[in-house]
């Protein structure tokens, strides 16, 4: 079968740089787009960059339809093998379903930190749809930002299959919770319309890692990264990261700025 042509702009995008390594994971009907700014604004700093696009996302509806959960845990875990390939640290951010897909990756891989933005562990608007396959299409709104005139390139409608996918990656993240014990930044709006803030206080009282921070988002909406706070969730990952390389090696890092 042919490959579906792939939204300009959705596109994967990789940063050379130095040996601190951050994977990116976009969230549920979005796509590398929404976080480029996040990862361009890392790169900047000097470290090495890598967005893949999950499968189904950035083409059409109906690829959308036929991909399974395990295709975006393989898709993050390939990137997250592709940074160790030739860096000495790996970070791991994820948005939403990408944020479960961060923490699933943190429970199975030796990530040096993982940093999520309004992780999802439900969406309560998806629940009636569980373990249903009509109607075949949903028809979505407009992206949960507040911020005016900020463009997120996602489809109008998502296949029912789709959301069944998120759905059990979302309940299979809640399981793997306890197995995680790097350190951890959660970012999270008390107004997100789309997941319960609730989510990120689950996972910072289930995870077992020592070292975490809960960073609020008090003008953003769920899709943060795109929002009036974007620039703040830049500021504290790059503090986060800095802090955790520091930690692990006892020469001062001469190669960074802060």
């Amino acid at each position: 079968m042919r490959a579906a042509k792939v939204i300009s702009g959705a596109e994967h995008f990789f940063f050379p740089g130095n040996s601190i390594g951050i994977l990116i994971c976009h969230g549920f009907n979005g796509t590398p787009q929404s976080v480029r700014y996040l990862g361009e604004s890392l790169a900047a700093r000097g470290f090495t960059v890598f967005a893949p696009r999950l499968a189904g996302h950035g083409t059409n509806e109906t690829e959308m339809e036929t991909s399974h959960y395990q295709q975006w845990t393989e898709g993050v875990a390939a990137a997250y093998a592709k940074l160790r390939k030739t860096c000495t640290n790996v970070f791991a951010i994820g948005q939403s379903m990408g944020g479960a897909l961060v923490l699933d990756l943190a429970a199975k891989f030796a990530c040096d930190g993982v940093l999520t933005i309004n992780a999802a562990l439900e969406v309560p608007e998806y629940e009636k749809y569980r373990n249903q396959s009509t109607p075949r299409f949903i028809p979505e709104g407009k992206p949960d930002i507040k911020a005016d005139n900020v463009d997120e390139i996602v489809y109008d409608k998502v296949p029912t299959k789709a959301i069944n996918q998120l759905l059990e990656i979302m309940q299979h993240t809640c399981l793997q919770l306890q197995k995680i014990t790097c350190p951890l930044m959660l970012f999270h709006s008390p107004e997100d319309h789309v997941v319960p803030d609730r989510c990120s206080h689950q996972i910072y009282e289930t995870v077992m890692s020592e070292d975490k921070e809960m960073v609020s988002l008090h003008n953003s909406y769920h899709v943060a990264s795109l929002d009036h706070d974007k620039d703040y969730i830049i500021e504290q990952s790059h503090r986060f990261i800095l802090k955790q390389i520091k930690q692990a090696n006892s020469d001062p890092l001469t190669s960074l700025t802060i």
